[in-house]
C-alpha cells in the first residue's frame, strides 16, 4: 500500500496590526532623529567659527543679547508640537538639498564680501534645509514658524540697525522731552542733549535709545503669540503691538530718570535706570501683552450655533 505524498503546506501572511505600523513609524521617526542630530553635530562644526563670533556679540552688544535665548525657546516651541510631529510621515525630500545650496550660496556671499550677517542667517537657511532634506515636507511644514523664529538669533544688519537706531534715538529724546514739558518741568534740547531747569543735564545716548527693549519685546511677543490659541490676526497684531509698547516703556524709564535726576542724585537715577527700571520692564511688557490679548477677546465675540428645530 503507497503512501500518498502531501504537497508543500502554503504559508499563510500574518495580518498587520496597528502596533506593527506604529512600531514601524517610530523605528522610522528614531532613525531620522538621530541622521538629523548627526547632520546638525557636522553643520555646527562647519559653522562653528561663524557661531563663536555670534556668541561674542551676544555677549557684548546689549541690544542683541536676547539673540542667546532665542535657540532654547524655539527648542521649547518645537517640544509643543511632538504630538502632532508624531504623526507626520517621514519622507525625505530633496528640495532641501536646494535649500542647502542655497544657504552655502549666502555663506559664500558672506565670506567673499567680508558681510558677517549673510554667513549667519545662511546657519538658519542651513537648519531649515536640513529638517526638509532629512524629515520631509510635512515636518517641515509643521515647524516653519519655529524655523522663521530662529533669524531672530542674529543681530540686525549694520545698515538696519543705524537705520533704526538713530531714529529710535531721536524718538526717545522727543518723547521725553514732551513729557517733561507736561509735568511742567522747563527742558531745552539741543541734539540728544536736554537741559532740565537750566541746570541739569542729560544726554539720551544710543544704549537708551530703546533698541535692547524693543528686541526684547519683539522676542517674547513671538513667543507669546505661537502659544496662544487665538486667530492669525490676532497674533499677528500682538507681535506688531511689541514695537509701541517698547517704545512706550522706555519713555516712562526715561521719564523717571529725568526727575530723579532734578530731586535725587545722579547715583540713584543712574543706579534706577539700568538696575531697577531694567528688572521690570521685561515683567511689564508681559502683562501689557497679556491685557491685549484679554482687551481683543472681549472686543471679539462670537456668534452662538444656530439651533436645531
Amino acid at each position: 500500500m503507497s503512501r500518498a505524498h502531501a504537497g508543500p503546506r502554503q504559508r499563510t501572511a500574518a495580518p498587520v496590526t496597528r502596533s506593527d505600523i506604529a512600531a514601524d513609524h517610530h523605528c522610522s521617526l528614531t532613525t531620522t532623529l538621530y541622521l538629523l542630530g548627526a547632520t546638525l553635530v557636522a553643520g555646527l562644526w562647519s559653522y562653528w567659527p561663524t557661531l563663536t563670533a555670534l556668541f561674542k556679540d551676544w555677549q557684548r552688544d546689549g541690544d542683541y543679547s536676547v539673540g542667546q535665548l532665542v535657540p532654547l525657546a524655539a527648542l521649547y516651541l518645537a517640544w509643543q508640537h511632538r504630538d502632532s510631529l508624531r504623526r507626520c510621515r517621514i519622507a525625505p525630500c530633496w528640495l532641501g538639498l536646494a535649500l542647502l545650496l542655497l544657504a552655502q550660496a549666502v555663506r559664500l556671499f558672506g565670506i567673499l564680501y567680508v558681510y558677517e550677517s549673510a554667513e549667519r542667517y545662511s546657519f538658519v537657511l542651513a537648519i531649515a534645509g536640513l529638517v526638509l532634506l532629512v524629515a520631509g515636507r510635512r515636518v517641515f511644514w509643521q515647524l516653519r514658524w519655529v524655523l522663521l523664529f530662529l533669524a531672530l538669533m542674529v543681530p540686525l544688519p549694520g545698515r538696519a540697525h543705524n537705520l533704526i537706531a538713530g531714529p529710535l534715538q531721536n524718538c526717545a529724546t522727543r518723547g521725553t522731552v514732551f513729557l517733561l514739558e507736561l509735568f511742567g518741568v522747563a527742558v531745552s534740547r539741543h541734539g540728544n542733549i536736554m537741559v532740565l531747569n537750566d541746570s541739569t543735564h542729560l544726554a539720551v545716548a544710543e544704549a537708551c535709545s530703546g533698541l535692547r527693549m524693543l528686541t526684547a519685546f519683539v522676542v517674547v511677543a513671538a513667543v507669546l503669540a505661537y502659544i496662544v490659541k487665538r486667530p492669525r490676526w490676532q497674533k499677528f497684531l500682538l507681535v506688531a503691538s511689541s514695537i509701541p509698547i517698547a517704545i512706550a516703556c522706555n519713555l516712562m524709564r526715561l521719564l523717571v530718570t529725568a526727575i530723579l535726576y532734578l530731586l535725587t542724585t545722579s547715583e540713584l537715577a543712574e543706579r534706577f535706570f539700568h538696575d531697577f527700571a531694567g528688572v521690570t520692564m521685561m515683567p511689564m511688557a508681559i502683562l501689557l501683552l497679556l491685557g491685549e490679548l484679554w482687551i481683543m477677546a472681549r472686543l471679539v465675540v462670537t456668534d452662538p450655533p444656530p439651533s436645531k428645530p
